[in-house]
Formats: C-alpha cells, sequence, structure tokens
C-alpha cells in the first residue's frame, strides 16, 4: 500500500473533496449513480494523509440540495468548510444561513450535472460578493481564451479546478489557453487547485507527465496562487488511483518546503477562513 513519502506541515487543507452518502437522496439531474463515500470513510484517508482540514464540496449529483454536504462540514467542527451549489434566485437569509455553516463559496460546473450556466456567473458573483464568497468554476480550460474576458471582469475571487481542467492538455506551457489562465492568476483574486491529474492526463499514472509539466509551472510561478486537493472519492475513476500517491506528486511539483507550506496551509487559510 502506498503512504505518505513526506512530512506534511501542520494544518495542511484538503481543498477538494466529495461526501456522498446514500441517507440523502440523488437530483433528478444526476449523471451517475456516486459509492456510498460518507465523511467517516474520508476521515480515515485524511489522517492517513496526515492532513487536517477540508473543504467539502457540493457533488453535482445532489444539485442544489446540500444538506449532505453541510452535515459532512458539521461532523468536523472547525476544520471544515463547503462550497455549495445554489440557484441564482437564493435569498440572502439563505446565504447568510449557510455562511453560519460553513460555506464559503459556490461551485459554478460547466459540465454535465451542473445546473447553471456562463450566463449565470456574473449573477452569482453579485450574489456572493458581499459575504466575501469565492466562485469555484470548473470547465474545459481549452476554452480558457474565449472565457478570459468574463472570468476577469468578475469582482469576487475565482477558484479553478484541477490544473485548468484541459480535456486536451497543451503540450507546452507557452499554449495561449494555459496563458491565459496564468492571466488570471495575475489578478491576484484567482486560485487554482493542483489536483486529479488523473482526469485530463493522456500519459496516465504514477506521474502524469502531461499535466504535471502544467501543474510544476503552476506551483513554480504562482506558488501564492496554488492550492491542494484529493478529489476523494474520485467519482467514476476505475481503477481508483491511491490518495497518497497522488499526495506524493506534490513535492515533486512545488519548489520548495515554504511553498508546500504556502499551498497546504496558508493560502487555504486565506481563502476558506480558517483560523490560524
Amino acid at each position: 500500500m502506498t503512504a505518505v513519502s513526506w512530512v506534511v506541515p501542520p494544518g495542511a487543507c484538503d481543498c477538494h473533496m466529495h461526501a456522498y452518502d446514500e441517507a440523502y437522496p440523488l437530483a433528478s439531474t444526476a449523471t451517475f449513480k456516486p459509492p456510498h463515500a460518507p465523511m467517516a470513510d474520508y476521515a480515515q484517508v485524511q489522517a492517513a494523509l496526515r492532513l487536517t482540514r477540508v473543504v467539502v464540496v457540493q457533488p453535482t449529483g445532489y444539485g442544489f440540495d446540500n444538506r449532505c454536504t453541510l452535515a459532512a462540514v458539521a461532523s468536523m467542527p472547525g476544520r471544515a468548510r463547503a462550497v455549495a451549489m445554489v440557484p441564482v434566485q437564493v435569498s440572502d437569509t439563505q446565504l447568510q444561513a449557510m455562511h453560519a455553516a460553513g460555506v464559503r463559496g459556490v461551485r459554478m460546473m460547466m459540465f454535465p450535472g451542473g445546473l447553471l450556466g456562463w450566463d449565470a456567473l456574473a449573477p452569482m458573483a453579485v450574489k456572493v460578493q458581499p459575504l466575501g464568497w469565492h466562485l469555484n468554476v470548473q470547465f474545459n480550460g481549452c476554452e480558457f481564451v474565449q472565457r478570459l474576458p468574463l472570468l476577469q471582469s468578475l469582482d469576487v475571487p475565482l477558484v479553478i479546478d484541477h490544473n485548468g481542467k484541459f480535456l486536451e492538455p497543451p503540450s507546452g506551457t507557452d499554449d495561449p489557453a494555459f496563458q491565459a489562465l496564468c492571466r488570471l492568476l495575475d489578478t491576484g483574486r484567482v486560485w487554482v487547485k493542483l489536483s486529479a491529474p488523473y482526469e485530463t492526463s493522456r500519459h496516465g499514472a504514477p506521474y502524469y507527465d502531461d499535466v504535471g509539466l502544467l501543474a510544476r509551472y503552476l506551483a513554480t510561478h504562482y506558488p501564492e496562487r496554488c492550492l491542494w486537493a484529493s478529489n476523494w472519492p474520485h467519482p467514476n475513476q476505475d481503477p481508483v488511483p491511491s490518495n497518497a500517491a497522488l499526495l506524493n506528486l506534490l513535492p515533486a511539483w512545488v519548489a520548495c518546503d515554504a511553498d508546500l507550506q504556502r499551498i497546504l496551509v496558508d493560502n487555504p487559510a486565506q481563502l476558506y477562513g480558517f483560523d490560524a
């Protein structure tokens, strides 16, 4: 069994995982049946990875029903935050209640199963801006050039999933779409997750060299804008990747221990509002 092979700093955060519990019904818009993956199971993964904090991201399978995600956050008092999915019509009272429950962002998923499209991005930004929340946006990174003006125009922090989620990984870091992602990071209000390389890599395990090239560039040039995440329980992956093997990739991507501290501890604490 693969184990973590390096010293993970205290306070390290997993910035993207999903809780699935059969006690909560799937939405009619769900595109697949997820595994039963409750927080009790994740707690064992978290301990094995020597992580302290976690961000529970609302799965598309539950739609706008955030009960499972909020229950997951409640199970780890003070050590968990959430990214929810809400309709644009959500009330300020509802948002304030979710903030008190640990929500710090809204997921905008531009793939099948996502319930809001590009036209909802600006109105949602207006909704969450008073709370200091971010928008967590996932789409095909090959579209970064055409999406850049809209993303730059939003007056809220943004979080980009999975190394930019390039469905066709660029062959080099000078690729226009990848450089458009970098222009977003240059704004100082955008973060990117170094996570789930298996979702887009054409090279595959164990090193995912094509996506790893992008992750290494991001970690080297933008350590203050990077986060790390497990993407547990790795929906729709067969075989399921090793969580420890994924975490062991991080020191190969990151230039120094100080940047590991930034990516795993300091950046998440700032973005998600964890106490120091």
